[in-house]
């Protein structure tokens, strides 16, 4: 039904405030109620916020069964036996990362089941045989077991599968220095190696150098000795030629010698005949005896010349003989000669083409040798010369080869800095939810009496915004001081946070104008939309479609970020537009409210005024 309006006094936005809070605290129970929810936020985020403060920095508190079963790596060559799970045991032991406790494989298990061990790491046996198999013809992967019981927790599964991968990574970097230490000593051995070779085939490549100089030298001499040879042969030809016309021209005159000889002697046997005969015909004739032997004296003269040229004779024909037999002699010997010149040629040809092979082998070899000292001077040039200093720290890098280099533009301190934007905007939300369990949206009879929803909902948003505000500034100093959360902006924290309380108010309060109880309810609904929405913990982006679509509408999401944004010291750009869409949030609540109040002072009914079961 239509009411009538009724004569009250001009009441005000401060007066309305005055007289909410005073039957707030009306009695001592109120009172003792409204500070227990105002101090919500302070027990809901600041014990969680306490309570994960640090755990990372407690993780040596976690009892973790540590077994060896490793019966390590038996002696091989110069490398000593080696027993790398004892080492590993050891090691972990010392760091004390974990509260490590060396058990055998049945204490492992009964400690998981009961609850002594939230994990247990396994070395097995074959652990260290495996590592050093690399060096050998059947490498093989060693093996880390892991043993979780989620019945006990299972983030402390999750942080035993890190634990293991930090010491998989820690045993494979060591066993990688080793393995790469033991590689660049055998390529700093084998670079001296080939820097000798190179030195030697150095050496050989001058030698072959001179042997193939020799052998052209040799080859341009045995050339001009097959010339020569060549020369030698046709002189010796012409020799022998010569030699036969000599020797056949001393048997021509040694004939005609000869034949001579015969004449002289047989004038010199006819002489005395001719003699008688020529003393008997001057007799003959009448001449007396003193002119026969004028004339015989003269022929006795003629007879001694005779004689004395047979003599003569003689002596030619025994030279001309000589002359002969020596001719002939010569003429064999030039023959011989001749041969043993042509023998001497043909035997120069092979060796001039045996110089000629040795010239070109010679030639190959000293440029295979310069090849071959190139060749090894230029793969000792690509081998690096290094010290053993350098050696162990390329070493290190190639077992090792990235350094993770952490340098974030913004960071949160610790584990608990990280998560307290998302619990300090939810425990805001949750706060100004409490806070509308006790206190009344607007009040009924302001409705019924006044005639202005700007001061009524004015009134409705900072009875409780007022409290949101103490909320937040008690949370805020817990954060800051209790927890010592570092804070880049504290400022712009706190403005964020109270500005976040504010539009909770808002929301809050048009829900329950409208809806009353139904909207309190689609209050806690929106809490709980937006505790998975809001990318507190993993971020948004790995959100089902719906709920990432959801993340960008709901005003938790840039409560959380603005707050980021100024503990962190992170882009102060983005805090405009989370201010923006939290004010506009802010506005939207404040306007709908407006709205439900208008409607309710000019339309109210009975049920208007009916006390509600959370008044």
């Amino acid at each position: 039904m239509r009411g009538r309006s009724f004569p009250v006094p001009h009441l005000k936005v401060p007066q309305m405030i005055a007289a909410e809070v005073r039957r707030l605290i009306s009695t001592k129970m109120s009172a003792l109620a409204l500070s227990a929810l105002v101090i919500v936020p302070i027990i809901y985020g600041g014990l969680y916020l306490w309570a994960n403060q640090d755990p990372y920095a407690k993780l040596s508190d976690i009892p973790v069964a540590l077994v060896v079963e490793d019966s390590g790596a038996p002696a091989d060559g110069d490398t000593p036996a080696r027993n790398v799970g004892d080492e590993v045991a050891d090691e972990l032991l010392k760091r004390g990362d974990f509260n490590w406790h060396r058990v055998s494989s049945e204490q492992a298990q009964s400690g998981l089941q009961n609850n002594e061990y939230d994990f247990a790491i396994t070395l097995p046996a074959g652990f260290s045989t495996a590592l050093t198999s690399i060096a050998g013809d059947d490498p093989r992967q060693a093996e880390i077991i892991l043993e979780t019981y989620d019945a006990n927790s299972y983030l402390a599964s999750t942080i035993g599968s890190q634990a293991v991968e930090k010491i998989r990574t820690a045993v494979a970097q060591e066993v990688g220095q080793e393995a790469a230490s033991t590689l660049l000593d055998s390529i700093s051995t084998i670079r001296g190696k080939i820097v000798e070779a190179g030195q030697g085939a150095a050496e050989l490549a001058t030698g072959a150098a001179e042997l193939a100089g020799g052998a052209v030298q040799l080859f341009d001499g045995a050339g001009t000795a097959v010339n020569g040879a060549a020369e030698l042969e046709a002189g010796a030809g012409t020799l022998a030629d010569g030699a036969a016309r000599v020797a056949g021209g001393n048997a021509e005159i040694a004939a005609a010698a000869d034949r001579v000889r015969g004449v002289v002697d047989q004038l010199t046997a006819d002489l005395p005949q001719a003699r008688s005969d020529i003393a008997t015909d001057l007799g003959a004739l009448g001449l007396d005896q003193a002119t026969i032997d004028a004339v015989l004296s003269r022929l006795d003269v003629v007879g001694a010349g005779i004689r004395a040229g047979d003599q003569r004779v003689d002596q030619v024909v025994g030279q001309i003989d000589e002359l002969s037999s020596g001719s002939a002699e010569l003429a064999s010997g030039a023959v011989t000669l001749r041969d043993g010149l042509a023998t001497l040629r043909s035997g120069l040809g092979t060796l001039y083409d045996g110089t000629g092979t040795l010239r070109d082998g010679a030639a190959t070899l000293s440029s295979g040798t310069v090849q071959l000292r190139d060749g090894l001077d230029s793969g000792a040039s690509e081998i690096p010369d290094s010290s053993a200093d350098l050696r162990q720290q390329q070493a290190q890098t190639i077992a090792d080869p990235i350094k993770l280099e952490t340098d974030g533009v913004a960071r949160a301190a610790n584990y608990g800095a990280g998560l307290a934007p998302f619990f300090g905007a939810l425990a805001g939300w949750i706060g100004i939810y409490a806070l509308f369990l006790i206190v009344k949206p607007i009040s009924r009879r302001a409705v019924t009496a006044l005639h202005s929803p700007v001061r009524i909902t004015l009134a409705g948003w900072l009875t409780p915004g007022m409290f949101g505000l103490v909320q937040m500034s008690l949370l805020f100093l817990v954060l800051m001081f209790a927890l010592d959360f570092p804070m880049v902006y504290p400022l712009g924290t706190l403005g964020i946070m109270m500005l976040a309380s504010l539009t909770y108010t808002a929301i809050i309060l048009a829900l329950n104008v409208w809806w009353g109880e139904v909207g309190q309810f689609l209050g806690l609904v929106m809490m709980v939309v937006q505790l998975v929405t809001a990318g507190g913990t993993f971020p948004w982006q790995t959100l089902p479609g719906p709920l990432a679509f959801v993340h960008n509408l709901l005003p938790m999401s840039y409560v959380v970020d603005g707050m980021r944004q100024f503990m962190y010291g992170g882009d102060l750009s983005r805090t405009i537009t989370d201010a923006t869409v939290l004010v506009s949030w802010l506005l939207v609540g404040l306007v709908l409210t407006g709205i439900a109040v208008a409607r309710k002072t000019r339309y109210r009914t009975l049920a208007d005024l009916e006390p509600s079961i959370l008044a």
